[in-house]
């Protein structure tokens, strides 16, 4: 079965299932991908310092929706919270928080493809993570003529087996049209803080639109900072604050690097991690290792009404067969290392796993402490490697201007992809079905 050139490149190599898939494309509209949040709403409280908002989008990055947000109310950016990034490519529900805003600001702030709801006030903020999961309701069109009903229940069945799908980091975490993110957060890691600039604002990939590719061309050959301010376009805000940064110092890549959100530079190490993990998956996957079931070393994660614990439990000959009993109940996931400062490993051959990782990428955990950027520092963590489907459900029809289409609806736990789940229905062979 082939793989992905751009699954390689982000540490996927690999299915959990055997089946063929029903190819087909995602995000042949926006409004295909729909994604609703369940969040923790922080209490109501009449005239709380927080104005709670309910924001619907389409067309919308989570970045650049906050900051299109913050200049209609005329706020830094720093004053807006909410639980999770969604993606611009889909239509999104998501819960935020707006500091020390009146609820009639946030009501009338009229921004082209978004609605605002349920505002009222709090005296809590929505925080990264506030929310339970997410809702699904996806459609993917142009599948094979000939997949029938039995094909999905068999890839599906293969699942259920396994207690769920690979918990890989979805290609979103590290970029469909330029899978950049975790190479420049290797080189924060790494300290090369020259090349994680040059590789977020140059280093043209094919894919990417031809303007924004020649510009990025000509800035990597010509290194021309202030020519490449004055001709990059506006949508690519990011790269011009650091442009502008450059402009006035060539050589204080750090400085321009915290031109950017920090929400945004966090994300680069974040996914640097992501890419870590999904080897880590793949080499269990590729050594038969089970996802639902412990090995004596692992070490696993309880859950809790849905919600994953951070409190690692070491698998040993004591406790494994009260430790399977749970995980088959879904009480409790077996776990992966997020490579930090302070990671603490497995035993028994996950441990083997995670040291050839080490090994083979070449870094020591202990270079995610960044002196330079104290705040993207991780002393790192763990994270299940097997993601919980809820309430599925799919429909397969004809449609009269994309032929076959199904549509898929479902439930995830927070973190969790749902094109890392689709994926193992769709097995595409060409990114742009992502």
């Amino acid at each position: 079965m082939k793989i992905l050139d751009l699954e390689k490149k982000i540490g996927i190599t690999t299915f959990l299932t055997p089946h063929n898939g029903f190819g087909g494309k995602l995000r042949f509209y926006p409004e295909d991908f729909g994604v609703v949040e369940k969040p923790i709403y922080p209490p109501e409280k009449k005239d709380g310092k927080f104005t709670i908002g309910e924001i619907t989008s389409t067309y919308w990055e989570t970045n650049n929706l906050i900051r299109e947000l913050s200049n209609k109310l005329r706020i830094s950016r720093q004053r807006i919270n909410f639980a999770g990034t969604k993606d611009k490519r889909a239509k999104t529900t998501q819960l935020m928080s707006f500091y020390k805003v009146k609820t009639d600001d946030v009501s009338n702030i009229k921004i082209k493809y978004v609605d605002i709801k349920n505002v009222y006030s709090s005296d809590k903020p929505v925080k990264i993570g506030s929310l339970l999961g997410n809702k699904f309701e996806i459609t993917v069109r142009n599948i094979k003529n000939d997949i029938k009903s039995g094909d999905v229940e068999n890839i599906l069945s293969t699942i259920n087996e396994n207690g769920g799908f690979p918990n890989f980091f979805g290609v979103q975490r590290f970029g469909i049209i330029r899978p950049i993110t975790h190479i420049v957060g290797e080189h924060i890691v790494n300290g090369d803080f020259e090349k994680a600039v040059m590789t977020y604002i140059a280093n043209p990939i094919k894919g990417e639109d031809e303007t924004s590719y020649k510009l990025r061309k000509e800035l990597e050959e010509t290194r021309n900072f202030s020519q490449a301010l004055k001709n990059y376009p506006d949508q690519l805000n990011f790269e011009k604050a650091i442009l502008n940064k450059l402009v006035q110092n060539p050589d204080d890549f750090v400085s321009a690097l915290k031109e950017l959100p920090q929400n945004l530079l966090t994300m680069f190490v974040y996914a640097y991690q992501s890419y870590l993990f999904n080897k880590i998956i793949c080499e269990r996957i590729k050594r038969k290792v089970p996802l639902n079931k412990a090995v004596l070393g692992d070490i696993i994660l309880p859950v809790k009404n849905g919600i994953i614990e951070d409190r690692p439990i070491p698998v040993s000959d004591k406790n494994i067969n009260k430790v399977n009993l749970q995980l088959s109940k879904k009480k409790a996931a077996v776990s992966a290392v997020l490579f930090g400062s302070d990671s603490v490993f497995c035993k028994g051959e996950m441990g083997e796993i995670e040291r050839k990782i080490i090994k083979a990428e070449n870094f020591d955990p202990r270079d995610f402490i960044i002196p330079e950027i104290p705040f993207v520092s991780s002393s790192g963590s763990r994270r299940p490697i097997v993601g919980f489907v809820e309430d599925f459900s799919y429909k397969i029809f004809e449609d009269e201007k994309t032929d076959k289409t199904i549509t898929l609806n479902f439930e995830l736990l927070k973190g969790c992809y749902a094109t890392s789940f689709l994926r193992e229905f769709m097995k595409a062979d060409d990114v742009k079905n992502y």
